[in-house]
């Protein structure tokens, strides 16, 4: 048992189901980040907080997990490449903390892929660009069926026409 007492649910907005984003490329930034213990607590994992920060999306979390300490050798190496490739899209080359990577803004790439026991259908990023990287791609959409459509690709707009 809890003690709810001054709760009032009217008064909070209630969370919403978990939405997909369509694969594609969005502008996003860091706006969080935590370094975390393994579940075997013989390494430790960069736990990125990222925020979509303009369109539909706009405001909608994903999250990275780098395994920078790791005894396998070949996860720590796509780690440290994945913390490259952003370092470089945000232009801060040797970070001290990973606090310096947040609120920067840059491109990144994100599909949809299949996890765990029951197939389960989860964002991850695939890749970071800088900001000026060229338009923003335009999105497809996966249907009910696992399908992809693609929506015909628009004009771009700047950040500020948003």
């Amino acid at each position: 048992m809890g003690n709810l007492q001054g709760f009032d649910a009217r008064t909070v907005e209630p969370r919403a189901a978990y939405q997909l984003l369509p694969p594609g490329e969005y502008e996003a930034c860091i706006v969080a980040s935590e370094m975390m213990a393994t579940k075997d607590g013989n390494g430790s994992y960069l736990k990125l907080t990222f925020q979509i920060v303009n369109g539909e999306f706009k405001n909608k979390p994903l999250t990275e997990f780098l395994n920078l300490k790791n005894a396998n050798k070949t996860t720590v190496q796509i780690a440290e490449g994945t913390l490259s490739a952003i370092c470089r899209a945000v232009g801060v080359m040797t970070p001290a903390d990973s606090s310096e990577l947040h609120n920067k803004t840059m491109r990144i790439t994100v599909a949809v892929k299949k996890r765990g026991e029951n197939d389960e259908l989860r964002n991850e990023i695939k890749g970071y660009k800088p900001r000026s990287a060229g338009p923003v791609s335009s999105p497809s959409m996966v249907t009910a069926d696992n399908s992809a459509q693609y929506v015909a690709a628009g004009p771009a707009k700047a950040p500020w026409q948003n």
